[in-house]
């Protein structure tokens, strides 16, 4: 892939799209636009333009008076999600998780010895898992065996966000030339295929969690990321051509 950052990404889409009718679409295009729209034709004229709210869904589609939601993708660290972490918290509570393991995920996050972050010595994620692997075991079998938990994950974290009321409809991993895709119904289904597999970070299902910076150097510019979470979909592309053979082959 190219160095074009995720925001010029989007825009080469949009800029790709709008404006023109189905038929003058790269076939690449096709089976995307056939799910998306079912009752389009070739002649249909495309709109498509940025969501400049920050939700799940980056563009929007329009064709014959119908929109579609896209969340566009691209790298190999995949960041799908970023907050606070005491809206984590919360999610985590209204779900069920048992305080003890709240606690554990707290240990984990700040790994400073402390559940709020102010412990002077800070470890490394590799560091922190040489003496703690078995209670990050423990707290994955926890999060993963909950299986409201792991559907209101996908939901929270990919599909919806929580910030807004509206699911996106497909997600496009690459660039405007060389892409695949997967629909919101098959994001879920190739999430919750991956809920019993062994991590030895703290993960629900196919998502990675961890600070979004554990700023080991205590750079005071990159300090208040210790108190967010971020999520990562690291294995994005796998997962989405793995879904794609399943159909082909109607696994």
């Amino acid at each position: 892939m190219s160095e074009i950052n995720g925001y010029d990404n989007e825009y080469e889409f949009i800029k790709y799209l709008n404006g023109k009718m189905v038929k003058e679409l790269n076939p690449m295009y096709e089976d995307l636009i056939n799910y998306l729209f079912p009752k389009a034709t070739s002649n249909s004229l495309i709109k498509c333009w940025r969501n400049h709210l920050k939700q799940k869904s980056d563009i929007f589609i329009k064709i014959d008076g119908t929109i579609k939601g896209i969340s566009i993708k691209k790298g190999i660290k995949n960041s799908v999600h970023v907050e606070p972490i005491t809206e984590f918290i919360h999610f985590l509570i209204d779900n069920g998780i048992p305080q003890k393991y709240i606690e554990i995920y707290l240990k984990y996050h700040y790994a400073d010895g402390t559940t709020n972050g102010s412990g002077k010595k800070r470890l490394s994620a590799l560091e922190y898992q040489k003496n703690h692997q078995p209670e990050i075991d423990e707290l994955n079998k926890v999060l993963n065996n909950n299986d409201t938990l792991v559907k209101n994950a996908i939901d929270r974290f990919i599909i919806r966000g929580n910030n807004s009321n509206y699911d996106i409809d497909a997600l496009i991993y690459g660039e405007v030339d060389d892409f695949v895709w997967i629909s919101k119904d098959d994001i879920r289904k190739s999430i919750l295929s991956n809920k019993n597999n062994y991590s030895s970070s703290v993960h629900i299902a196919s998502l990675t969690i961890q600070p979004k910076n554990r700023c080991l150097n205590y750079n005071l510019k990159y300090n208040k990321d210790r108190y967010s979470i971020q999520l990562k979909w690291y294995n994005l592309f796998d997962d989405i051509i793995i879904n794609m053979y399943n159909k082909i082959n109607k696994v």
